[in-house]
């Protein structure tokens, strides 16, 4: 029989905060690792395109030196995974760099691993040649050209490169673009402990207590062992339900039974949740089929241009009554006017009008025809500049304050949110890789390096 494992996981994505109560709950319940997100694709291709990270320097110095200190007190790992939000090599020696400074106030010196998961074009397109890389719905097959435009590309590494790192020695894993499972997994697999659990186990904590019944800042307790897992809120006044373990494998997954690691696919078709008690779950008959390919995703953004957006505010309600004429209308304008005021033609910039409170987010599929009682009114626009993009939204300036629907005889005034409204967003960016290559091994995309390692 092999012996559990017991993973304390403080939060969703360092730098979110958590209360370090619970970190002590936590190693007071015999934690053998401590496993943290870092980031994700899910704030968008700005953090991947720019290589910035998507927290401030302090949230995450606060959180990771609460964990830098707890490991070396319990002399147990911390990994990090997705390190600046995207994994990049910059995002990885950003919070190296951070850690090292934490240590060396706090006099702790825990040998540090920095796992790179950047992928070069040149590499890209070698594995793209061999036939090696293949799309995923629902993009099709990868262009060379795509693969140049991007300004960052990375690669999504699964538990091999930190069982790797910690197998040399490592106390500390950073480790760059990472499943968000693969962080919770590594120690567990590295033991010898079934697929199967491990992997359900890390998925179910992934995100910290959203697995519970009041997801708020803050941890959840882990054990894996030979048969099944069980699991726990770090929070005493919260509860893991069978609905809330299982309701989270329908999270960020296309398939409720089904979610694909490099190295396979975890099944849960056959999970079976057992409440011990009013806190705990139990879940045992996850299993895990291993893949005939072991496959790493990538993840790439390019330039799309420039942005300028402009905020404003509507209550008239003749004007909220008629939402859909007056916005369209008003693209009519603005296209006119560009084209008197700028000289640009329609193909020279674009620009997306968003009604908030109406339609934004959900579009078409919004329901109800009420008229609200307010909207707002975000205009984002796209220029190969920054200045002309710039233009373009002071030329829909008087639009946004004063423009009526045609068979209006008064003119309304509009509420905008700052002055000036006009807001340089700077250069955007777009996801443009959905692809997976197949791997030559499940580590030899990813480059790790060893600090602070004993002679």
């Amino acid at each position: 029989m092999t012996e559990a494992v017991r993973i304390l996981v403080p939060c969703g994505a360092i730098g979110a905060g958590f209360p370090e109560s619970q970190v002590e709950r936590g190693l007071a319940l015999g934690a053998d690792v401590i496993a943290v997100d870092g980031g994700s694709t899910d704030s968008g291709p700005y953090y991947l395109g720019a290589a910035q990270p998507k927290l401030s320097a302090a949230a995450v110095a606060r959180d990771l030196r609460i964990l830098l200190r707890a490991a070396a007190r319990a002399d147990i790992p911390l990994i990090v995974g997705s390190c600046g939000t995207s994994g990049t090599d910059a995002g990885v020696d950003w919070v190296a760099g951070i850690a090292r400074q934490l240590m060396a106030d706090d006099g702790l010196s825990l040998p540090m691993a920095r796992i790179y998961s950047g992928q070069s074009v040149a590499d890209i397109k070698e594995h793209l040649n061999a036939g090696r890389v293949h799309p995923l719905p629902p993009l099709g097959d990868l262009r060379a050209e795509t693969v140049e435009d991007c300004t960052h590309i990375v690669g999504m590494m699964g538990h091999e490169p930190i069982v790797e790192a910690l197998a040399a020695g490592a106390r500390v894993v950073l480790a760059g673009r990472a499943t968000d499972t693969a962080l919770a997994a590594a120690v567990p697999l590295m033991r010898g402990l079934p697929a199967g659990p491990t992997w359900h186990a890390a998925k179910v904590a992934e995100c910290g207590d959203q697995c519970t019944t009041a997801p708020r800042a803050g941890g959840v307790f882990v054990t894996v062992d030979d048969t099944g897992f069980t699991i726990e809120p770090l929070d005493p006044d919260t509860a893991c339900t069978p609905t809330s373990v299982a309701a989270h494998m329908l999270y960020e997954t296309a398939d409720p039974f089904e979610m694909r690691e490099p190295a396979g696919t975890l099944d849960v078709r056959e999970a079976a949740y057992t409440a011990l008690d009013d806190r705990r779950v139990r879940v045992e008959g996850s299993r895990f089929h291993l893949a005939e390919q072991h496959t790493v995703k990538l993840e790439g953004a390019r330039p799309t241009g420039f942005e300028t957006m402009s905020f404003t505010a509507i209550r008239d309600p003749h004007i909220l009554g008629r939402l859909d004429s007056w916005a369209g209308f008003f693209r009519t304008m603005l296209v006119k006017r560009v084209t008197q005021t700028l000289g640009l033609g329609d193909d020279e910039y674009a620009f997306d009008l968003r009604l908030y409170g109406y339609d934004a987010v959900l579009g078409d599929l919004e329901p109800g025809d009420t008229p609200p009682r307010e909207v707002g009114v975000m205009l984002l626009v796209n220029a190969p500049d920054q200045a002309t993009a710039t233009a373009i939204a002071k030329t829909a300036n008087p639009l946004m304050l004063h423009l009526p629907t045609p068979d209006m005889r008064y003119l309304p005034s509009f509420a905008f949110a700052s002055s000036p409204p006009e807001v340089e967003r700077g250069r955007a960016y777009e996801f443009v890789l959905h692809h997976v290559v197949d791997s030559v091994t499940p580590t030899a995309m990813f480059r790790t390096e060893l600090e602070g390692m004993p002679l």
